[in-house]
C-alpha cells in the first residue's frame, strides 16, 4: 500500500467512525474524502476481494441483501453497502466500514448504480455481474434503457472473465455478443404455445436485432418474459434457472417454486420473486446447497423502504419505495392482493436522486387502485400538489384525500386515517424525510 493510498485509508475511516458513531450517518462522505487524497483507493480497498456487481434498473437493493443471506449460508465476514448507497463514494465507504475476516473468503457483495458500474470496473474486476432487469428511469439522467444498457454494458467490457447472471426475461439482456460466461435466469410458469403481444403502453418491446414487435408465450410483468419475434427469430435464451410455479401471492409473502423446489420470501410482489431467482442463481453459482438457499430466504428482515412495517400509536405502516412507472405499477398490483381495507399515502419528491422530471406518475396505474378498500388518501411530498392532482384524476374521492406539505404534517395526516393498516408509497428522498420525521418521533432509530 503506497503512503498516499494509506493516508486515504486512514483518513476515510476516521471519518466514517466519526459518522457513524456520532450523526448516525456516513454511507458515501468517507468514501468521498477518501477518493479526493487517493483517486485510485477502491483498487487498493478491493484488491484480493471476489466481488459480484449488482446492478439494474429495480430490485438491486433486495436482490443485494438476498445473496449476501444465501451466501452466508457457507462465508462469513461478506462485504457489502446495505444502505443504497450505490455510486462510487459509497463503494468505497463500504470498504473503508468493512471489519476484514481474517480466516476466511473476502467476499464483497456490491449494489452499484448503473452509471457508475464502469467507473467501479477500471478499479475493480469482479467475479460476477447480477442483471436485475432496466426500465424507463429517471430520464434526465439515464435516457432511454438503451442507454442505460450502453452504460452497464461499459463497465461488463472492462471485465470480459466475469460470469454475467442476467434476467432471461429481459429481451435487452440478450441483444448485445459478449464475451463473458452468461447465466439466465427467468420464469417458465405458462404453457409456451401462446403467442401474444404485451401491452401497447409497454416501452422495451421492440427486437432489438430488427425492431419488429415482440411477441409472448408467456409475460410476468411489464415487458418480462417468453419473449421471440416472429420477423427475424431473436427469442430468450435458454434458462439456467427458472420459477416454474407460483402458489401463493400476497402483500407480505409469496411462495413459489424453482426447478420444482418450494421457497417463500416474507415479501409481496412479483418483482420480487425476481429477485429471489436472481439470488438462487447466484447461489447456484458459488455451489450454495438449495435447501440451505430456502433457509435463507426464510429470514424475515426487511431493508430500506422495501415493505417495512413500522408501528405509529394505533396504525401500521407499510413503507415503499416507488421510482419508475413499472416499479409503481407492481407496488399498485400488490396492492390489489390486500384483502383488510386500508389507507394510502404518497409521498412525492422530484431532487436529483429521485430524478427531476414528475411526468412518471401519469404512468402509474392508478385508476386501477382497489378504491372500495381504500379508506382514506394522504398527499404528501415536495411535489404534493401533482400527486394529489394525480390521484384526483384517478378519481379518488376529494372528501377522502387530504393533502399536506412537509413530514411532520404527514405524519399527523397518517394518525387521523380510518384504518391500521397505511401503505406509504414515497420517492427516496421522500423516503429519506419520512424516516428522519419518524426517527425524531421516536419511532424508529436513526440511519438505515
Amino acid at each position: 500500500m503506497s503512503t498516499k493510498s494509506a493516508l486515504a485509508t486512514i483518513t476515510g475511516k476516521s471519518s466514517y467512525w466519526f459518522l457513524h458513531n456520532f450523526l448516525k450517518g456516513g454511507s458515501s462522505f468517507p468514501g468521498k474524502v477518501a477518493e479526493r487524497i487517493d483517486p485510485d483507493i477502491l483498487k487498493t480497498l478491493a484488491n484480493g476481494y471476489d466481488v459480484v456487481i449488482v446492478t439494474g434498473t429495480n430490485g438491486k437493493t433486495l436482490t443485494t441483501a438476498l445473496i449476501v443471506k444465501v451466501l452466508q449460508q457457507k462465508y462469513d465476514g461478506i462485504l457489502t453497502n446495505p444502505t443504497g448507497s450505490n455510486m462510487t463514494q459509497g463503494i468505497v465507504t463500504a470498504f473503508l466500514a468493512h471489519k476484514k475476516n481474517k480466516n476466511g473468503k473476502k467476499l464483497a457483495i456490491l449494489e452499484v448504480d448503473e452509471a457508475n458500474v464502469a467507473p467501479i470496473c477500471r478499479y475493480i474486476k469482479p467475479k460476477a455481474f447480477v442483471l436485475t432487469n432496466i426500465f424507463r428511469d429517471q430520464m434526465d439522467r439515464y435516457g432511454e434503457i438503451y442507454t442505460t444498457y450502453a452504460k452497464i454494458l461499459d463497465g461488463i467490457k472492462l471485465a470480459p472473465e466475469a460470469t454475467v447472471i442476467a434476467n432471461g426475461d429481459a429481451a435487452i439482456f440478450a441483444s448485445k455478443p459478449l464475451p463473458n460466461p452468461t447465466i439466465y435466469y427467468g420464469f417458465s410458469t405458462e404453457d409456451d404455445h401462446r403467442d401474444f403481444k404485451a401491452n401497447v403502453n409497454t416501452d422495451g418491446v421492440l427486437c432489438p436485432v430488427c425492431n419488429h414487435i415482440l411477441h409472448y408465450h408467456e409475460l410476468s410483468y411489464a415487458n418480462l418474459g417468453n419473449y421471440f419475434c416472429p420477423n427475424c427469430g431473436f427469442h430468450r435464451p435458454e434458462l439456467a434457472q427458472k420459477v416454474t410455479q407460483i402458489l401463493e401471492k400476497t402483500p407480505k409473502h409469496s411462495k413459489f417454486m424453482i426447478n420444482e423446489q418450494t421457497f417463500t420470501i416474507n415479501i409481496g410482489g412479483t418483482y420480487n420473486i425476481y429477485n429471489a431467482l436472481a439470488a438462487y442463481t447466484v447461489g447456484r453459482f458459488f455451489d450454495i446447497d438449495p435447501v440451505k438457499i430456502a433457509q435463507a430466504f426464510a429470514y424475515d428482515e426487511k431493508v430500506f423502504g422495501r415493505q417495512e412495517v413500522i408501528s405509529m400509536a394505533d396504525k401500521e405502516l407499510t413503507l415503499i419505495l416507488v421510482k419508475n412507472p413499472v416499479g409503481l405499477n407492481e407496488v399498485l398490483n400488490l396492492l390489489n392482493n390486500e384483502t383488510d381495507d386500508f389507507s394510502l399515502a404518497v409521498l412525492l419528491n422530484a431532487n436529483y436522486a429521485d430524478g427531476i422530471d414528475t411526468s412518471w406518475i401519469w404512468d402509474g396505474d392508478f385508476e386501477h387502485l382497489p378504491f372500495d378498500k381504500i379508506k382514506g388518501y394522504v398527499a404528501g411530498g415536495e411535489r404534493s400538489d401533482d400527486i394529489a392532482f394525480r390521484l384526483q384524476v384517478a378519481n379518488v374521492p376529494e372528501d377522502k384525500l387530504n393533502h399536506v406539505q412537509g413530514m411532520a404534517p404527514v405524519l399527523d395526516a397518517v394518525k387521523d386515517l380510518p384504518t391500521k393498516k397505511v401503505y406509504v408509497l414515497a420517492t427516496y428522498t421522500a423516503m429519506l424525510q419520512l424516516r428522519k420525521a419518524l426517527a425524531s418521533a421516536n419511532l424508529i432509530k436513526e440511519g438505515f
